[in-house]
């Protein structure tokens, strides 16, 4: 059973793996919902997207979490949402109240999926009937949606996608790792450009972080450079000038499921964060990236608590980072921060630990004032202020 209560410091969500049976008649698990996702909206509003018994919701906030409005259904029909992991939906609000979500609808066949997508024009009361981005029409992997905006009507979203890799292996080729493909709006998601590939061999399993500069879209990803070096990368959406973000040298001829997070400033700088365990380096990071000038990395996290999965957000000067921590009994939500655009950070502070299954954290910040999101099996949905020491 799934089952959901409002508490006085948010949402109490705890969920445990349960069965469906498919198309093929066969009974299928579904895996944990966890993952959450969340955004505040230009008017300080928070709005949360989750799975609940194979259907997607959302709520809002006017109070940072303190209390959420009814939730609103946006699949009505059941389907296999994926929802734990690198996997979470994603949620972004217009200018003009236009609401737009995308999220990865799991398949029966062996890792493949859809990359789905639902809009609101009154302001999250109703969403449109969901429709399939990805347009190949092949039951194969299309999965790990990422989502940007302009916030004035283009509308970017990206995924990992292994139709290349279909193609090579039917005729006989090699194919390293799979492709990233993208389907556009310039009309708030009324209608979408045909599905176009961005970039051929990057990790198969690691999520993909979109965001907005002046100069359009960006995108961070997991390469593979060379023959198998699992190294970050940036390029430009409407350029496609690939450049090399880090360079840990990790050779691994696996995909390590552990993708970076990127955050963009008014300045356009990227503050990008990410894991690795290459040659040159090993743990979490953060760097910065302005035009040509770049940051030396700054290690993050203790590694010896399986520091992992780190995500950042940033406004004005203030970037605040989150990721998980494992202490062999409990999971703990870490955070570092800063008030200067990432020049110097504060000491790191654990605000907040739980036992069993844990979403990783995400970071968020409205106005002065930044939070974090937690979902744990045990404790369920927490909004988790973070002081300013």
């Amino acid at each position: 059973m799934i089952f959901l209560r409002l508490v006085a410091s948010g949402l109490l969500l705890c969920a445990s793996t349960f069965m469906f049976a498919s198309q093929d008649g066969k009974m299928h698990a579904i895996k944990s919902t966890l993952a959450v996702g969340a955004t505040f909206d230009d008017k300080g509003r928070l709005w949360l997207v989750k799975v609940e018994n194979q259907r997607l919701f959302i709520y809002q906030s006017k109070n940072e979490g303190k209390d959420f409005s009814k939730p609103v259904l946006i699949t009505p029909e059941p389907e296999n949402i994926l929802a734990d992991g690198e996997n979470r939906a994603k949620i972004a609000v217009m200018s003009d109240g236009v609401v737009i979500v995308t999220w990865t609808q799991s398949l029966p066949q062996k890792f493949s999926g859809n990359i789905r997508f639902s809009r609101s024009t009154d302001s999250g009361e109703t969403f449109s009937k969901p429709l399939t981005l990805n347009d190949d029409g092949r039951i194969t992997s299309h999965r790990f949606d990422a989502l940007t905006t302009d916030g004035a009507g283009r509308v970017v979203v990206a995924w990992l996608d292994a139709r290349d890799r279909d193609v090579a292996k039917e005729r006989g080729e090699e194919f390293l790792g799979t492709s990233i493909y993208t389907a556009q709006s310039t009309d708030n998601g009324v209608s979408f450009s045909v599905n176009q590939k961005f970039q051929e061999h990057v990790c198969e399993c690691c999520r993909v972080s979109l965001g907005w500069t002046t100069d359009g879209p960006i995108a961070f990803w997991r390469n593979i450079f060379d023959t198998n070096t699992r190294d970050f990368a940036i390029a430009a959406l409407d350029t496609g000038a690939l450049r090399r973000a880090t360079d840990d040298s990790w050779k691994i001829d696996a995909c390590p499921h552990h993708g970076g997070d990127m955050a963009i400033d008014a300045q356009d700088r990227l503050h990008l964060v990410w894991f690795t365990n290459g040659e040159i380096r090993q743990g979490l990071f953060y760097k910065q990236i302005k035009g040509e000038r770049e940051s030396m990395p700054l290690a993050i996290g203790n590694s010896a608590a399986q520091a992992s999965h780190p995500s950042i957000a940033v406004e004005g000067n203030m970037v605040l980072l989150a990721w998980r921590e494992f202490n062999g009994e409990t999971y703990s939500v870490q955070i570092m921060y800063s008030d200067n655009a990432g020049i110097s950070w504060s000491k790191s502070q654990q605000v907040a630990n739980s036992t069993g299954g844990a979403d990783y954290p995400l970071p968020l910040i409205n106005g002065q004032k930044m939070l974090v999101v937690w979902n744990t099996s045990v404790d369920g949905l927490q909004i988790l202020p973070v002081s300013r020491n």
